[in-house]
C-alpha cells in the first residue's frame, strides 16, 4: 500500500511540472522592450523577463534588423525558429566574423560575452536565460534607451 501511495505522489509531481504549453498561432506579440533597436517584437513563452529566474521569449526581427554588440549578465541561449540570424562574438557587428545559422540552428552566448546578431531575410528566434533580463551594449552610443 505504501509503495502505491509513493508511486502516485511521484507521478502527480511528474505531472505536475509541466505548466505552459503553447502554439506558435497562440503568442501575443507586441513591441521588443526599448533596449532592442526599433522594429523587433516580443512574445514571453514562460517566466517573466524582469523577474529573477529562467524565462523563455521569442523575438521576430524584420529583414535587415541588427543587433549591435552587447552583453547579458548571464547565459543566453538562442535557437532559430525561422528565418536567419547571423551571430558573431566581438567588440562591433562585423559580418566577416559572424556564423549564420538556419532554422533549427542553435547558439550560446556566455555571461558578459560580447556578441552581436543581424538578420538579412527577417527571423523569429527563441532565447532563454536567467532574469532580470538585462542588455548592455558595448559601444553606449548603441543603446536605444540613451537616444
Amino acid at each position: 500500500m505504501l509503495r502505491t501511495v509513493v508511486l502516485v505522489s511521484g507521478l502527480l509531481c511528474l505531472g505536475s511540472t509541466a505548466t505552459a504549453q503553447v502554439n506558435t498561432g497562440d503568442l501575443k506579440w507586441g513591441p521588443a522592450p526599448a533596449v532592442f533597436p526599433a522594429g523587433a517584437q516580443m512574445a514571453v513563452l514562460a517566466g517573466d523577463p524582469e523577474k529573477a529566474g529562467t524565462f523563455v521569449i521569442r523575438l521576430k526581427m524584420p529583414a535587415g534588423y541588427k543587433i549591435p554588440a552587447h552583453n547579458h549578465p548571464s547565459d543566453e541561449y538562442v535557437t532559430v525558429v525561422s528565418g536567419d540570424l547571423s551571430l558573431g562574438m566581438g567588440d562591433k557587428l562585423d559580418p566577416a566574423k559572424s556564423a549564420k545559422l538556419s532554422p533549427g540552428g542553435f547558439a550560446v552566448a556566455g555571461a558578459k560575452m560580447n556578441h552581436f546578431a543581424f538578420s538579412t531575410g527577417g527571423a523569429v528566434v527563441q532565447v532563454s536565460a536567467e532574469g532580470p533580463f538585462a542588455l548592455t551594449y558595448v559601444n553606449p552610443a548603441d543603446d536605444p534607451t540613451k537616444r
